[in-house]
């Protein structure tokens, strides 16, 4: 009985602060252009007769 006196406010505050990173990240823009990064990988950005990077 006391283990869950300890593991509940641990279980909690990891859970709170998962909420926090996940609203952070939210409001800096981590999921703003979520096809960006699809589209990107295929546009070939060396011209013709260029090696690509």
């Amino acid at each position: 009985m006391t283990g869950l006196v300890l593991l509940i406010p641990i279980a909690l505050g990891m859970g709170l602060l998962g909420l926090v990173a996940f609203l952070w990240s939210m409001r800096a823009g981590q999921y703003d252009d979520m096809e960006g990064a699809a589209h990107r990988i295929l546009i070939d950005e060396a011209g013709p007769g260029e090696d690509a990077p």
